[in-house]
């Protein structure tokens, strides 16, 4: 079997564990990329995966792409991730909840962790029951913590509507056609905000029922998934899983811009380059998606601290999300480099790379 480390996705990872509780029937991987910031945030995916060798690439991508985001957001936490390897019918078990939760006090701080694809608010208080190195927990109003999609959505509203004013020169987002994939949590949270500002909204998502209803409330149009990304718009959002953008999908693209909160979607490195050359605005996804771990990191810090943190300092540094992107399209613009290029290297100077 090839070793880990020979992998493309690793990236002198600091720690790749793999976990097994026989008992609960857990196996997850923890991935620890960086620490340099301070420790390993990111949250846990509960996913069931066709082949192991899928969920290694998942776990190495996303924890790398944590140590840019929290980077990037100006947190002092470094990136991590951790994906439990669900079964076919996607069994959850509390028992599971559990061993999970003991493999990330075993980790003695290094790794904090919060919700993620597949994970609900209410698995993370069945991990804190285990271990303190958790968050995203349920709070009381007008504090930071619980759910981190609502935050998450948010950000990636300013986002969009950064992106439009500099790349279409509109203050407004009334009439601007955006093509959302995924109505989930995020996703339809960015639909509901860009909605309230008059933009006309195209939604697909693999939950029919879901989507519909979402469309009917907001009055949106619906397409099926598969068409959604050859829609014509002046904005693409994806905001389900990543990987999505390559050769082929990049070239069937009729939009000006990308800009959604969907994790590492590029599939390979070198597509960012294939959108500058279409001439199509990206905004890295893990700049305009911060908003969540910003949530779930004040939260976490504020607690260990022993007080509440107010959810006012979330939405300020929520709200200094376009001016990174705006930071790094200038940068693009003046020197030719890619934005996700630019980003990948705030990022890694930041963290000591």
């Amino acid at each position: 079997m090839t070793a880990f480390w020979t992998e493309p996705d690793y990236d002198d990872h600091e720690l790749v564990q793999l976990v097994r509780d026989r008992k609960s029937g857990l196996t997850a991987i923890i991935a620890l990329h960086s620490t340099h910031l301070g420790p390993a945030g990111g949250g846990t995916r509960f996913w069931h995966y066709a082949e192991p060798k899928a969920a290694l690439r998942d776990v190495l991508r996303l924890s790398r792409g944590m140590s840019y985001k929290n980077a990037m957001a100006g947190l002092p936490m470094g990136g991590g991730k951790a994906v439990i390897l669900a079964d076919e019918d996607r069994t959850k078990s509390p028992e599971l909840i559990a061993a999970f939760g003991d493999a990330v006090d075993a980790l003695g701080g290094r790794y904090v962790t919060a919700e993620d694809v597949g994970i609900t608010e209410a698995d993370m208080v069945a991990v804190s029951q285990r271990t303190s190195f958790v968050s995203g927990l349920p709070v009381g109003e007008g504090q930071a913590g619980g759910d981190p999609g609502p935050f998450t959505a948010m950000g990636i509203y300013l986002g969009i509507k950064a992106a439009v004013a500099h790349k279409l020169g509109k203050d407004s987002m009334a009439g601007v056609r955006v093509a959302l994939q995924g109505t989930g949590s995020v996703g339809g949270g960015v639909a509901r905000l860009l909605a309230k500002d008059g933009a006309r909204l195209i939604l697909a998502d693999v939950d029919s029922v879901r989507v519909q209803a979402l469309a009917d409330k907001i009055g949106a149009e619906t397409v099926a998934p598969d068409a959604i990304m050859t829609t014509p718009c002046d904005v693409f959002s994806p905001n389900a899983l990543g990987a999505i953008l390559d050769e082929e999908s990049i070239a069937k693209l009729d939009c000006p811009i990308v800009a959604g909160g969907a994790n590492n979607q590029l599939a390979r490195a070198h597509h960012g380059a294939l959108l500058a050359e279409r001439g199509i605005l990206y905004a890295p996804d893990y700049v305009i998606n911060g908003g969540g771990i910003i949530s779930v990191a004040l939260e976490y810090f504020a607690r260990v601290e022993g007080h509440a943190c107010d959810v006012t300092e979330v939405n300020a540094r929520i709200a200094q999300i376009p001016e990174r992107l705006r930071e790094i399209w200038r940068e693009s613009e003046n020197t030719g480099v890619s934005s996700d290029v630019v980003a990948d290297r705030m990022a890694q100077t930041l963290i000591g790379r």
